[in-house]
């Protein structure tokens, strides 16, 4: 048995052993997790994938004379004003008023991070504290007060296969799908990914140090959608979208390598972002988790030409077979193909890895456990409560 603080002596010492995700596996098979508990103390996990659930927190200051913003737009992107006078939250998938797909939010997102100026536009009924109606002015980052990203629904612990079974392409979230199971797409880092690697959420809770997109995070909360009530093969994984995180970080000290704008052909846009979490070695039960390789994890295929909450599941799969190319499903042979970067998670797993073994980062302790036995309810319409 290890604890953090013990943990956290070594790296300070730089006597710890850090190893990502993906070199820990190996060492698992060959010498099981009884002595990798004892010989490795931290091991590092990364993804870098489509997170449409991100946005940021942004306090404008105050201007002269005042103004209390009830409507604001960001390079022409609206961004939700209800907050208080000055401040504002931009989400990553809300689109352009002029420019529609072409820009959104996470644009906006990437342009600041980048350093360039975008216009700000605030219109306001007037009141005696705040009598200024309209303002227009550009901002950046550095004449901004508190931006602070912060994602309600994160690093998916182990998201479903998209495929589609009708006559006619499919463009959705998880990509262009092509008629008669023409591909199959996923968005996962696999046995380098997060939640995969602690899937009963021991170590990651709130209040848990990470890597986010280049800078120090923190796990605020439970994600929302967070349902780990799914069922699980024998090594505790889920077999399908389970746990989620609400992450949160200073937007200026992050990098636009790891919070990128994308568009989904005739979707939307979402937002790529980097996402690293340590993992200590606190006993042989932790060395066991993370040393479950891709061969190990499976996640579901299911059908997206099914336009219903629940659609149909076709079977399941390893990310080792995902990340072959090619699933056999039906008798035939479907090509795979990743929304997610493999290499850039690992190059955020290698940092991660960098700045622990350096002492530059510390391990947090949550200071409260991630709930094991939640449900989502359904939204239910005047129909449903007929």
């Amino acid at each position: 048995m290890k604890t953090f603080a013990e943990i956290n002596e070594r790296l300070k010492a730089g006597r710890a052993v850090v190893l990502t995700a993906e070199e820990v596996v190996p060492l698992v098979r060959e010498k099981g997790p009884r002595a990798v508990a004892e010989e490795v103390d931290v091991v590092t996990t990364a993804t870098f994938g489509p997170m449409c659930s991100s946005g940021v927190f942004i306090n404008f200051g105050h201007s002269d004379p005042p103004i209390k913003m009830s409507k604001v737009w960001l390079n022409d992107v609206p961004a939700y004003a209800g907050v208080a006078a000055v401040d504002a939250y931009l989400g990553a998938t809300e689109l352009s008023e002029s420019r529609g797909m072409e820009y959104g939010g996470a644009n906006v997102i990437e342009d600041l991070v980048a350093g360039k100026q975008v216009k700000l536009r605030a219109v306001s009924h007037g009141t005696d504290c705040y009598p200024r109606r309209e303002i227009e002015t550009m901002v950046d980052l550095s004449h901004l007060n508190q931006v602070y990203l912060f994602n309600p629904r994160n690093a998916y612990q182990n998201y479903p296969v998209a495929v589609n079974s009708s006559n006619k392409m499919l463009y959705t979230y998880m990509g262009t799908l092509l008629p008669h199971l023409g591909n199959a797409n996923y968005s996962s880092a696999g046995e380098l990914s997060p939640l995969l690697n602690d899937p009963y959420y021991r170590t990651i809770g709130i209040g848990t140090r990470i890597f986010l997109s280049g800078a120090t995070g923190y796990v605020a909360w439970e994600g929302t959608q967070h349902n780990p009530s799914q069922n699980r093969t024998e090594n505790g994984i889920p077999v399908s979208g389970a746990g989620t995180l609400a992450l949160i970080g200073n937007l200026k000290e992050m990098n636009s390598r790891y919070l990128r704008a994308a568009l989904f052909d005739r979707y939307g846009i979402t937002m790529y972002v980097g996402v690293g979490i340590p993992i200590p070695m606190l006993d042989e039960e932790m060395a066991r988790s993370v040393g479950a390789g891709n061969d190990e994890i499976f996640t579901t295929v299911v059908d997206y030409s099914v336009p219903r909450r629940s659609r149909p599941a076709l079977g399941q799969v390893s990310y080792a077979q995902l990340r072959s190319g090619a699933i056999e499903l039906n008798g035939r042979r479907i090509p795979t193909g990743s929304l997610s970067s493999l290499s850039r998670a690992r190059e955020i797993a290698g940092t991660l890895k960098t700045w622990l073994s350096e002492g530059r980062f510390l391990l947090q302790e949550p200071v409260q456990t991630l709930p094991l036995h939640t449900r989502q309810n359904p939204l239910q319409d005047g129909e449903d409560r007929a």
